[in-house]
């Protein structure tokens, strides 16, 4: 079972959604420093998910833009794929090659399958 975002991320696989403790949530708010997430170890209360649409935040302002285009997932748009969608994609690269450079073999497999596989998400 999958819980796929907007951007093609799989919620059911991600740290920071799976997260409930509060030893667990300050794990990930470590890791979202080290790899460049965040500008400092959060509190845990900040770092909580239950899905990106429950707090209406989006690193690639996806939200608003399905909102504006009357849709539910970027790949139902009719302008999929956008500029947005790119510059996502391009974006993504980049936070996996730092996360190559500074995650354990098992906290990048882990990322790997959260939000390195947007671009096959996206066509589900």
């Amino acid at each position: 079972m999958e819980k796929i975002t907007l951007c093609g991320d799989n919620c059911l696989e991600c740290p920071r959604y799976l997260a409930r403790t509060t030893s667990e949530l300050e794990k990930v708010a470590e890791l979202w420093f080290r790899v460049g997430w965040r500008d400092r170890i959060v509190p845990v209360d900040e770092i909580r998910c239950s899905g990106c649409t429950s707090h209406k935040q989006c690193t690639y302002h996806l939200v608003e833009c399905t909102e504006e285009n009357n849709v539910e997932k970027c790949n139902q748009c009719s302008k999929f794929p956008c500029y947005k969608i790119e510059e996502m994609l391009r974006r993504s690269d980049e936070y996996e090659k730092k996360c190559r450079e500074v995650c354990t073999d098992e906290e990048y497999q882990m990322l790997k399958s959260s939000f390195f596989n947007k671009e096959v998400n996206l066509q589900k």
